[in-house]
C-alpha cells in the first residue's frame, strides 16, 4: 500500500494489558509499519536489547533531551521515565510512513495535545483482575512495584474517552485483528 501522508498511531493502556503483544502482531497483520524506539531510564528486563523496544539512557540525558524539546511526550511512570524522540518520528511522517507508538497513558495524552492527528487506540482487559494477572505472571517485579502499578492503572482506566477507539484485549489475535481493522481504516482515510 502507497501511503501519501504519514500517520502516527498510538497504542496505550494500563501495564499488562497486551500493549507489547498487539504492537508486535501487528506487524505480521499490515505491511509497511515502523516501530518508534522510546528511551527510558529504568533498567533493561532480562531480555530486551538496547536500542529495540528501547534506547536506555541515564538521567543526566533524560533531562538534556527534555530542556532541547527532543522528545514529542515523556512521563514518569512507577519511578521511570519513558518518553518519544522526536526527530526520528517527524522524519518518518514526513516522509508518509505510519509510526507505530506504544506509550503509557500519561503519554498518549501529551501526543494528543501536541499532534491532534495522531490515532490513539486504547487497550483495556476484560476484567482489571485479569490486568493483575497478567502483571503477576509477568514475573518482573516485586510486590511493591505490581501495587504501584496497579495503583497507576486505576487512573489510567479513566482516560479511555480521550482515545479514538477502545478496545478489549480478552483474546490477544482477536485483539490485534481489530486495533489492525482500525489503522486499516485511518491509512485508506475512512
Amino acid at each position: 500500500m502507497t501511503e501519501d501522508r504519514g500517520l502516527v498511531v498510538v497504542i496505550s493502556g494500563p501495564s499488562g494489558v497486551g500493549k507489547g503483544s498487539v504492537h508486535a502482531g501487528l506487524h505480521g497483520l499490515l505491511e509497511g509499519l515502523e516501530t518508534s524506539v522510546s528511551v527510558t531510564t529504568r533498567e533493561p528486563r532480562p531480555g530486551e536489547r538496547d536500542g529495540v523496544a528501547y534506547q536506555f539512557i541515564d538521567d543526566a540525558t533524560f533531562d538534556r533531551m527534555i530542556a532541547t524539546d527532543a522528545l514529542l511526550e515523556w512521563a514518569e511512570y512507577a519511578g521511570n521515565r519513558y518518553g518519544t524522540p522526536r526527530a526520528p518520528l517527524d522524519a518518518a511522517v514526513a516522509s508518509g510512513r505510519t509510526v507505530l507508538l506504544e506509550i503509557e497513558v500519561q503519554g498518549a495524552l501529551q501526543v494528543r495535545a501536541r499532534l491532534p492527528e495522531a490515532l490513539l487506540i486504547f487497550l483495556v482487559p476484560p476484567a482489571f483482575e485479569e490486568l493483575e494477572r497478567r502483571l503477576r505472571d509477568r514475573g518482573t517485579e516485586d510486590e511493591a512495584k505490581i501495587q504501584a502499578r496497579l495503583e497507576v492503572a486505576r487512573g489510567e482506566m479513566a482516560a479511555r474517552d480521550a482515545f479514538d477507539h477502545v478496545v478489549v484485549n480478552a483474546d490477544l489475535d482477536r485483539c490485534t485483528a481489530e486495533v489492525a481493522e482500525v489503522i486499516a481504516r485511518a491509512r485508506s482515510g475512512l
